[in-house]
């Protein structure tokens, strides 16, 4: 079993299949430029998409890529800007990913989608055209010429599955949906850490034992990158690791197990360990035990606490039933590699049903994934061509090791499906997948054109659909819609387009959609509260009232849905009820502005003016810039008689707030009164020139002019205060008042 040097044993070693592959042979710059077109080809209509689905938690609404919040936060927090010790944390640790959200953010001045997008398909690019690199080596080996310059042995292989890397419509999540950057990053790091790795080898020595610790340890600097732009990036170790022991080592794994449990020969791993292999697995291993340690230490308390819809099958009791609905989650990421037409941007909620027996027809997939695994993995083991069994292994490293972490064992995961996870693992099938076609081609050469229209016809309509999966994910809209036909059992689907629905107004369809999404899953609380809330808009309080209190008996520290409760029994005259309402909302979330504001209305209703003072001051304690709450301070110190103290009120209100004509508004009022006109003049004014066709606006200024003797001032605005509301019965009769007046001062000229 003793093996050559690497440097010599591959230099003339020829991918033998390779030359009947009917592509042209290009350079490798060729090559790369040509992959990098093809993905550009297939998302730049995404380019200009919007902010859509997680983009709102992870870039719209996350303050960790705002100028104005320290960068040391992004190292203290999680994906979505929480703090990564909380409990309530997603665990999700990529700072370097949320970095170029913030650099973007920066370049851009302010949250612009383009410059995200535009990034993101950068990235797909650049990645594709690598990834001719890790392929080269995968099939090939390190080979290299005369002049030390690196050889690619199977060029046309590494080239037809770079296409098909670049053009695999599975990858629109990640390179259309701008969170996709975390497996962007992590893809690009992980290529630079094992084409790293590879360097360790390139010395030139004849020594079986040499490699460079340098580029070793560069490569696990790498891996640490990759792992904080999303935390899959750790499996790049195993493949560092299988590499090394198919391709450095050009270890037969198959053969080796035979002499060791037959032969009793241990000669085998001594000459394996005399390469240096031991070192380097050893370095591999402290490496990977390390960044896990510090991951562990970072998280601060334990893994994320999951629900039973965002993954069913964890939280079955059966261990076999979850061992089966685990592995059709296998076969159903099979399938969308095999067939990617079936797309959604969310499997949760019903949107799989479980496998509740073995008899259920589902189980056919199972069977059929593990018997062409089974297959696959005899073909990779047992064959005596040594370039096809490394290839056929190192492929299916590369399908199934970067997928480890989505898989259920080590760990409950946050989701049934993830289409972003497969992104690393596509590599895997599409170097599978052209490696099959190169061998297709070799034994069939009488069909050779035949096997290249199908080929052109499979990159064609990868091409075509990531265009029009792309074109889907340019808005919420044709997100959501567009995944309806693929899982109309998913009650969140439901739920997604019926609050874009009601974001755009349309409320009567939101409600069809809302009352959907609570059928199929009757548990759904978010869904109960949006409902409420449009029901409540709706006026029919009884049954938003049965909703939300439905909703926070399913699910007690839903404070937006106390908070809306207390609302709609403010409605129903259910005083105390919605105090309590509110209280609760107060309890489960302490920094809660809007309830606050709420809960003063509530105490305003009942003439309870001090405990109403103070909830409305507690809002703009907790939000600065709660303009409602402020106005509503204001209007009641004035309806009080208290207007010194109004004065006060709405002058600091406007510290904080400059622009709210609502507050300019109540302000003139108060100066008004104090017979301070001039000042009230220019507030009145000055919210006129913000909101030029508030016709109270007008008639309150009209009421000044007229106290303050400039009638026919009085008499523009008062005119102008009908014509925007002609019903304005107190602005008719004080303008009727003014005509009065001017035709008795008429009179008395004359």
């Amino acid at each position: 079993m003793k093996t050559q040097p690497q440097n010599s044993r591959m230099a003339l070693t020829q991918v033998y299949w390779d030359h009947h592959i009917p592509l042209p042979k290009l350079t490798s710059l060729q090559a790369k430029v040509t992959v990098a077109l093809v993905a550009l080809l297939c998302f730049c209509n995404s380019y200009d998409g919007e902010f859509v689905f997680d983009d709102s938690e992870a870039i719209v609404n996350n303050k960790d890529l705002r100028p104005t919040t320290p960068l040391s936060s992004i190292w203290c927090n999680d994906f979505w800007g929480s703090n990564l010790r909380s409990n309530s944390s997603h665990k999700s640790y990529r700072p370097l990913t949320v970095l170029t959200f913030r650099l973007n953010h920066l370049l851009a001045g302010g949250l612009h989608p383009v410059g995200f997008h535009v990034l993101n398909i950068i990235l797909h690019a650049v990645i594709s055209a690598l990834m001719i690199d890790v392929f080269a080596i995968l099939i090939g080996g390190l080979g290299r010429d005369e002049d030390g310059q690196r050889l690619n042995l199977a060029p046309k292989t590494s080239f037809l599955a770079g296409l098909f890397f670049a053009a695999h419509p599975v990858h629109t999540e990640s390179v259309a949906g701008i969170v996709g950057r975390a497996d962007l990053l992590c893809a690009l790091f992980f290529q630079l850490s094992f084409l790293t790795y590879c360097k360790a080898f390139n010395k030139g020595s004849d020594r079986d034992d040499s490699f460079s610790v340098h580029w070793v340890a560069v490569s696990l600097l790498l891996c640490a990158a990759a792992m904080l732009c999303k935390e899959q990036g750790i499996t790049v170790l195993g493949v560092n690791a299988a590499f090394d022991v198919l391709l450095i080592c050009n270890v037969n794994v198959y053969e080796l197990s035979q002499r060791l449990l037959f032969r009793k020969n241990s000669l085998a791993f001594s000459e394996i360990l005399s390469m240096g292999l031991l070192r380097r697995l050893g370095l591999l291993g402290l490496g990977g035990i390390s960044m896990l340690y510090s991951r562990w230490r970072i998280m601060g308390t334990g893994p994320p606490a999951f629900t039973e819809v965002d993954n069913p099958a964890s939280f079955e009791e059966s261990i076999l039933i979850r061992i089966l609905n685990y592995n059709y989650y296998y076969s159903l990421n099979a399938w969308l590699l095999l067939c990617p037409w079936w797309l959604c941007f969310d499997w949760s909620m019903g949107c799989v049903p479980l496998i509740k027996s073995a008899t259920d027809w589902r189980m056919v997939w199972l069977l059929l994934l593990w018997c062409f695994l089974l297959g696959l993995i005899g073909q990779a083991l047992c064959s005596q061509d040594s370039q096809r069994r490394r290839t056929l292994t190192l492929g299916l490293v590369l399908l199934v090791v970067p997928f480890l972490p989505a898989c259920n064992v080590f760990f409950r995961v946050g989701f049934v499906i993830a289409e972003r996870v497969l992104y690393l693992s596509s590599a895997g099938y599409c170097l599978l997948l052209a490696y099959s076609l190169g061998h297709c081609c070799c034994r069939w050469t009488r069909y050779k054109k035949l096997l290249l229209a199908l080929t052109l016809a499979l990159l064609c309509v990868y091409v075509a659909r990531c265009a029009l999966r792309s074109q889907q994910w340019r808005s919420e809209q044709s997100l959501f819609t567009s995944a309806l036909s693929v899982c109309p059992l998913n009650a969140k689907v439901h739920y997604n387009v019926g609050k874009n629905l009601a974001d755009r107004g349309n409320t009567t369809a939101a409600v069809r959609y809302y009352r959907e999404a609570v059928r199929l899953h009757p548990t759904y609380v978010h869904a109960m509260n949006n409902l409420g809330n449009i029901l409540k808009e709706k006026n029919e309080l009884i049954e938003a009232e049965q909703l939300l209190s439905k909703a926070v008996s399913i699910q007690s520290d839903f404070a937006a849905a106390w908070m809306n409760l207390g609302i709609v029994q403010n409605s129903l005259q259910k005083f105390e009820e919605a105090e309590q309402s509110y209280l609760n909302a107060i309890r489960f979330r302490r920094k809660y502005p809007d309830c606050y504001y709420n809960l003063g209305r509530l105490y305003a209703d009942q003439n309870r003016h001090v405990d109403a003072l103070n909830a409305w001051r507690n809002a703009t304690v907790l939000k600065p810039d709660h303009s409602l709450a402020w106005n509503n301070m204001v209007i009641l110190l004035d309806n009080l008689g208290n207007l010194a103290q109004a004065e006060l009120i709405g002058r600091e209100a406007l510290r904080i707030v400059p622009n709210d004509h609502t507050i300019m508004f109540s302000l003139a009022n108060v100066l008004g009164k104090l017979e301070k006109y001039k000042e009230s003049e220019s507030f009145f004014l000055h919210a006129l020139q913000i909101n030029p066709n508030a016709a109270s606006c007008h008639g309150n200024l009209a009421v000044l002019y007229h106290r303050w003797g400039k009638l026919e001032l009085a008499k523009k605005h008062y005119e102008l205060s009908l014509k925007l509301d002609p019903e304005a019965a107190g602005t008719k009769d004080n303008y009727n008042m003014l005509l009065r007046k001017l035709d008795q001062l008429k009179r008395k000229t004359a």
